[in-house]
């Protein structure tokens, strides 16, 4: 057991849509990753997909709905099943929960991004 600065763990990298498994939660890992431009609209059949602004503003395109914006300090959780994509005009950090093993990719064509542990 122990506590796990995010700012500190988020200074290791700068890559975007590379997220880092920090900890694990039950059978989930929870991440940090670094979010800027669009993402592949995507879904996920078997997961909720959960997200929390760290720091700076994203939105989340729903497929068929208006855009949502999420700020720092702000979660947002997308239904299984639901078409999605974030996007962000500038650098946003994210904290992520997902089963272990879920791609970050969903049904996307986008190749999945490895879950380095930092």
């Amino acid at each position: 057991m122990k506590s796990v600065n995010l700012a500190e763990k988020l200074s290791q990298f700068s890559t975007h849509w590379d997220p880092h498994v920090v900890a694990d939660y039950n059978e989930n890992e929870v991440m940090v990753v670094k979010l800027m431009g669009a993402y592949p609209f995507h879904k996920h059949d078997n997961t909720d997909d959960f997200f929390y602004v760290l720091e700076g503003e994203m939105q989340m395109d729903i497929e068929g709905e208006p855009s949502r914006t999420v700020k720092a300090g702000e979660l947002f959780v997308v239904p299984k099943g639901v078409v999605h994509r974030p996007r962000a005009e500038s650098e946003v950090k994210v904290l992520l929960i997902e089963p272990k093993g879920e791609p970050n990719s969903g049904d996307s064509d986008r190749e999945a991004a490895p879950k380095t542990r930092i």
